[in-house]
This record gives structure tokens, C-alpha cells and sequence, in this order.
């Protein structure tokens, strides 16, 4: 078994694969957290409890016994879960308001169950498996009730937690916090790590030293954000790739949310959080429950690449969607960057022809098929083929692709709306905004109103049609702008502070019906480029679109950032032309495709521009990218170095040591020649390998203690490639 209760000390542990979670249950009835790290013996942990400061300390509600117990005080137990108004004035977990206006929770140890697998979260995504325990903590004066869910897994070194809050009195309980999770560690001389950005710079690395107070990070968008992605790091100060204690929390959620570290007086550490508690409350009418995020939390003594690992390896196990996540993906060519609007179908089918032969399966249709949709002002929303645009609809254009072996896949919005579209004339309030004032613009399109289930009626019905009538193997689904006003016109007053919960809700609704009812159609999810990239799309999305930067030199530190949390296969990444569109960088294709092939492989280029000397070198690009796509999805990254040099590298490394491949790049070529060494982490130091690019067999240890010299082409943006087979 991974979960052990141990009654004498009321200990309960959790062993995942290298990891062990250990807390207990005090005398005060208080889930306090003992340990988090590296998988260790059962051993009693009470030795570690130490008591901080007495100045100003109340003790637990009604319990003046700190002759007896030397700990007596909330604010020294370092929490699983924590209260406001209780003596603890370090960050709560809950804030609960009762209807006399009350704020106070005193949520005790009532018992606990164990399941061989995780139960599903009703109306959310999230990891699937794993055996379970789920803690009943109780307030016995308001009849509040928490369930606090563990989840624990043999092949990963990750733990899920979440909180189940259940009204189980007769009367009304507002909610105004209702985070995930909180967990105590042991001191406070760590860093914070997040991820940054903007559109076309998406998660950026941002390290800071944690301070006496709260770190806190969030997003107030009712999306997951390119601003600040939904994962925090906390790291050992020193720690890097390759040493020092990580600990990473990725919240698996799409709306908007907030992560925290607090350092407090005592000098320990407390990380908490979940939904965003601004401008947020539920309505928890007797007897219902609120069920929130799962957050997955990882430990590495391996610096931040055994974090990455870690994340890499649940996902792809336990979330991804199975019959993707190892499985070849549609390598397809994206018309955007080629013709943005101005296409019919004599031009498509050009398209068709030129790719016909190079290993491009797949011809996806982006914007501009549908409705009035002429330019980016008209149209959304009319999920109806413009035959203005496609003579004969969608079927002449499909049809000619399939005649010449190439899948057809499509661009959709759904969940926005242009004012000048039959939509929103004929449903003006299905868009989001307050009555009497004016709506934002953003991109000239307002978003749909999630929360209505009428609103989804018409988006599911919309799209099904579309999908259901037509032979469709790909959908890109996008979502370009963020929500403002947050307000739906079908809420009560006393509920419009649930509205960015509920549009998460509205959404994996969608996704439930428009996903769920086209199993044959793959998926690829998008916002502006990579602004809801997130775990919680990923369940629906095997891959996503990492950003609209398409630049080889940017994607580079983008795709760096990315693998932080987040695998290699669920990263879509292109080649497209030079100039870049984005920067005007110029790049060669040698380096545009090796970029492209640390993730999911497809093109953003014209091919009907296309020379005959270009189409033999994509096509041996993508001969090459399918010898090795299994390693990209199935692999353990090890990055050698940091973007932040001029020279870095990925190495890829199958499950089995038994090969690998390394991807070296440097930004700038200096007037003189450098040597550039790269130590080769990650093989198996008692196998020998044979390297064809420097015609040599040498062993895993002195590879990574001597390392190889990398041979990169004189010029800027070049790449070096070197490949490492067992012998």
C-alpha cells in the first residue's frame, strides 16, 4: 500500500515513487504536516515539532492547556489546512461567512477513508489514478465540513491535493476563500520561482528570495494567463538544474487563480492556494458541497530538471489524454502566416498540391471560413461556412485533400463573439457585460457568456454541426482575448461573484461535449498563442499552441520555459518563414526545424513558394523528426544549460538509457572561434555509446564528466545535433 495510517501517533504516510508526505492528526484535532521529500522509513516524526515565538499567541478555541501540551497554539502547527479568526494569522486556507456574520472555522480530524484510485471531480478536470486518502475534518459549532483529498502515485514523484468544503447544516454558508491546499516547510532561505510573459513572450523564468511575508502570484483574467502561468516553484537558494531541493505546485485549473508563499515570524515557510479569492465568493446553500483545483505538488533533490521530470512524467501518465499522449500527431501545415485572410479554394488546393509527397499529413484552415469573417472585426460567432469565401462549402476542399491523401483541419473560436455578427444582433446579452455600461473591446470581440448553459447549447450545437457534417480530423481551438466585466445577466446579484469560477465550469462543459462527442477528431487548444497553458487544458488537449512567436531564436527560451512543468509533447511548435513574421529574424531551416522538433512538429509556411530543393529538405526533416518523435514524447529532458547564455542545450534521453539525442544552440557567432563543451547528463554511466557525428564510443561517466566538444556552422542562430546509441 502507498498510504499508511500509523494509529499510535496518529501519523498518516504517503510514498509515491522516490517521495514520502507525512502528517498527523495533534491533540487539538489539527491536520499538522510533518515532512515532504525524499522517500524515507516510517519512522515517528513528532521529534521535529518545535514551538516559535509566545509573543501574542492565543491558544486553540477553548483549549487552555498548554501545561499539557507544550504546543498550544494554531500559529505553531505548520498546516494542512488553516482558519481565519481561530489564533492563526498566517494566510487561510477557508474563510467561511455564516449567516449571522460570523467568520470563524475550527475544522477538526473526524475520521478518514482510503480508495485504491482517485475518484473524478464533478464538473473539473484531473489526474487520473493513484490511491487516495481522504481526511474528514469538521466544525461541529457551523456543521462545515472538509474533505482534504491526497492522492499519491508508484511512478511519479508527485502528490495531488484538493479540498472538498461541504455545507452540512440547515442554513446558508457564503464562501469567500476556498483555496486548494496549504503546506508547512521546514525553514525559509528558499527562492520563488514563476513563470512570466506577455503575448509572444510566454513564461518567462522569474527567481526571487522568498521574504518575512507573502510572495503571492496570481491571475485575475478568469483565464489561466500568458502574465503569470498557474505554477510556483520553491527552491532551495543555490539550487539549479541539476542539485539543491525543489518544490513545485501546478494548479490544474483554466480560470483565475493565485498561488502564495508566506515566510512567517517563526521562520517557516507556509505555500498555499487555489481559485483567486478577489472578487470571489459561493453561495453553499444547505447541504451542497464546493469542491475546488486539484493541485499537483512535486519534490526533487535533483535541482529544477528532477522537478521538470517529475511534472513530465505525471502528465504524460496520468492526465494527457491516453489515446494521444505517445501516440503520432497530425504534422500539419497552417495556412494563417501564408494568407491570413485572402484565400479561396483554388488557393488551397495549391496548398494541397505542393505538400503532396513531403510528409505533411494534414492541411488545417485557420480563420476567415465562416460567416462575414473577411477580417478580424465581423463574424465570430457564425459557425457557418461562407460559400463566398469556399464555393460548394467545406466538402470541395476536403474532398481534394483526402483525393491526395491529406487530412483536413479546421479553426475555431468558440467562445467569442463579434459585434457585428448575426449572433450577437439576434443575442445581444449572450456576451458578457453589465447592463447600462459599455463593454471592453479587446481585438473587436467580446467573450460569450460561459456561465449560461444556453449560451453552451448554442457553442456545442454550432460546432458539433460543423464537425459532425464534415470530414474533420483536427480543430484548433483558440481563445484570443480575456474575459472583462464579469458579469452574466443570468446570476442573481448575491451570485456574481462565482462568475470567473463558473466560467472554468462553462468551459469544461464545452469541452466535456464538443471533445467527448468527436472522438475521432484531435484537438489542439490555443489562446493568442500560449495564454491558457495549463494543466487543466491539457487534459483536454493532448497538445497546445506555445505561443503566435514562431521565431526560432524566441521559441527557444519560450519552449525552455515551458518544459519547466510542462512536456515536450504537449508543446506544438512550427517552423515558419524568414523573415519571421513576428521579428523579422532570419533563421535557417536547418535550425527553424530542429527548434520545431522539441515538441510537436508542424509548418507555418507558404508551399506553394516552395522549391524543389525545399521540398527534399522537409521532407528529410520530417523523416528525421520520425525517427525521433518517440523520444520527444517519451523521454526524460535534461537541459544542460539556461537560455540566458549564448549557448544551450537540450539532451533527450529514453526511459531506458538505451539512446538519446542532444540539441545544441548558439544565438551569436564571435569574429573568433570559441569552444563551446557540453557535459552530457542523464545516460547510464556504466553503458557505452557510440556518437556518429564525432565517430566515437565512449562511456555515460566520462560523457558527463569530460563531456563533447560542440561543432557548431559559422553563423548566427546555428544548431548542432548529436545523437548517442547504446553498444
Amino acid at each position: 500500500m502507498s498510504i499508511i495510517y500509523q494509529e499510535s501517533t496518529k501519523t498518516f504516510y504517503l510514498d509515491g515513487k522516490n517521495v514520502t508526505y507525512a502528517f498527523f492528526i495533534n491533540y487539538a484535532g489539527y491536520a499538522e504536516h510533518l515532512y515532504f521529500g525524499k522517500k524515507i522509513p516510517h519512522d515517528d516524526l513528532l521529534y521535529t515539532r518545535m514551538r516559535g515565538p509566545d509573543s501574542c499567541i492565543a491558544t486553540a478555541p477553548g483549549r487552555d492547556d498548554q501545561f499539557i501540551e507544550p504546543i498550544f497554539s494554531y500559529i505553531d502547527f505548520p498546516p494542512e489546512v488553516s482558519f481565519f479568526g481561530t489564533g492563526d494569522y498566517r494566510e487561510p486556507t477557508i474563510l467561511a461567512q455564516m449567516e449571522d456574520g460570523s467568520r470563524l472555522s475550527d475544522l477538526l480530524y473526524d475520521g478518514y477513508s482510503i480508495l485504491s484510485t482517485k475518484p473524478k471531480i464533478e464538473g473539473m478536470p484531473s489526474l487520473s489514478g493513484g490511491e487516495t486518502l481522504i481526511v474528514h475534518l469538521v466544525d461541529s459549532i457551523n456543521s462545515l465540513k472538509a474533505d482534504l483529498y491526497y492522492t499519491v502515485y508508484d511512478d511519479c514523484d508527485i502528490v495531488t491535493r484538493r479540498i472538498v468544503y461541504i455545507n452540512d447544516s440547515d442554513k446558508i454558508i457564503n464562501l469567500k476563500r476556498a483555496y486548494s491546499f496549504a503546506i508547512g516547510l521546514p525553514g525559509h532561505n528558499y527562492e520563488a520561482l514563476s513563470l512570466y510573459g506577455s503575448w509572444g513572450h510566454e513564461r518567462m523564468i522569474d527567481r526571487t528570495p522568498l521574504h518575512h511575508g507573502v510572495f503571492s502570484i496570481d491571475s485575475k483574467r478568469a483565464t489561466s494567463s500568458a502574465v503569470l502561468n498557474p505554477f510556483l516553484g520553491i527552491l532551495e537558494k543555490g539550487a539549479d538544474e541539476d542539485k539543491g531541493e525543489v518544490y513545485g505546485f501546478n494548479l490544474v485549473y483554466s480560470s483565475s487563480w493565485i498561488l502564495k508563499a508566506q515566510v512567517t515570524l517563526d521562520g517557516q515557510t507556509i505555500i498555499c492556494g487555489g481559485i483567486n479569492d478577489f472578487d470571489f465568493s459561493w453561495k453553499l446553500d444547505p447541504k451542497e458541497e464546493f469542491s475546488t483545483p486539484e493541485i499537483v505538488i512535486s519534490y526533487s533533490n535533483e535541482g529544477l530538471g528532477g522537478m521538470s521530470r517529475a511534472f513530465h512524467d505525471a502528465y504524460r501518465e496520468h492526465l494527457i489524454p491516453e489515446k494521444h499522449v505517445k501516440s503520432p500527431r497530425p504534422l500539419l501545415i497552417n495556412n494563417w502566416e501564408a494568407t491570413y485572410f485572402d484565400f479561396n479554394n483554388e488557393k488551397l488546393m495549391s496548398f494541397v498540391d505542393a505538400i503532396e509527397n513531403t510528409g505533411i499529413d494534414t492541411l488545417v484552415l485557420d480563420d476567415g471560413w465562416f460567416g462575414a469573417r473577411r477580417d478580424d472585426t465581423a463574424g465570430l460567432g457564425d459557425w457557418i461556412v461562407s460559400e463566398d469565401v469556399l464555393e460548394g462549402g467545406l466538402s470541395t476542399i476536403i474532398n481534394y485533400a483526402n483525393s491526395k491523401g491529406i487530412k483536413f483541419g479546421l479553426w475555431f473560436e468558440p467562445e467569442m463573439v463579434n459585434e457585428d455578427s448575426n449572433l450577437f444582433r439576434e443575442h445581444p446579452d449572450y456576451a458578457i457585460g453589465v447592463p447600462g455600461h459599455g463593454r471592453c473591446y479587446s481585438r473587436h470581440q467580446f467573450v460569450l457568456d460561459l456561465t449560461r448553459s444556453d449560451v453552451r447549447d448554442y457553442i456545442v450545437n454550432s460546432v458539433n454541426n460543423i464537425l459532425h457534417n464534415n470530414n474533420i480530423q483536427y480543430v484548433k481551438w483558440d481563445f484570443n482575448r480575456n474575459v472583462t466585466e464579469f458579469f452574466s445577466a443570468e446570476l442573481p446579484a448575491e451570485r456574481q461573484s462565482e462568475f470567473a469560477h463558473r466560467y472554468a465550469l462553462g468551459l469544461y462543459d464545452l469541452c466535456d461535449r464538443i471533445i467527448g462527442g468527436n472522438p475521432n477528431v484531435f484537438f489542439e487548444g490555443c489562446a493568442g498563442g500560449g495564454a491558457r497553458f495549463d494543466p487543466a487544458i491539457l487534459s483536454y488537449f493532448p497538445q497546445i499552441w506555445t505561443s503566435d512567436n514562431t521565431d526560432a531564436n524566441e521559441r527557444a527560451t519560450i519552449q525552455y520555459g515551458t518544459s519547466l512543468v510542462y512536456p515536450l509533447s504537449a508543446m506544438s511548435c512550427h517552423v515558419s518563414v524568414c523573415p519571421n513574421h513576428q521579428t523579422f529574424r532570419v533563421a535557417s531551416m536547418e535550425t527553424r526545424s530542429n527548434i520545431a522538433h522539441l515538441g510537436a512538429t508542424g509548418y507555418e509556411l507558404d508551399p506553394t513558394q516552395f522549391s524543389n530543393e525545399d521540398k527534399e529538405e522537409i521532407k528529410n526533416h520530417i523523416d528525421v523528426y520520425h525517427k525521433m518523435r518517440k523520444l520527444i514524447f517519451e523521454g526524460d529532458l535534461y537541459r544542460l544549460n539556461t537560455p540566458n547564455d549564448n549557448e544551450f542545450s537540450f539532451l533527450v534521453v529514453a526511459k531506458d538509457k538505451s539512446h538519446a539525442e542532444l540539441l545544441c544552440y548558439r544565438r551569436h557567432c564571435g569574429p573568433g572561434k570559441e569552444v563551446y563543451r557540453v557535459r552530457v547528463k542523464g545516460l547510464s554511466e556504466n553503458k557505452n555509446y557510440y556518437i556518429p557525428e564525432l565517430n566515437a564510443t565512449i562511456s555515460g561517466k566520462t560523457l558527463s564528466c569530460v563531456g563533447i566538444p560542440v561543432a557548431f556552422p559559422y553563423g548566427d542562430y546555428m544548431t548542432a545535433k548529436y545523437h548517442f546509441v547504446e553498444k
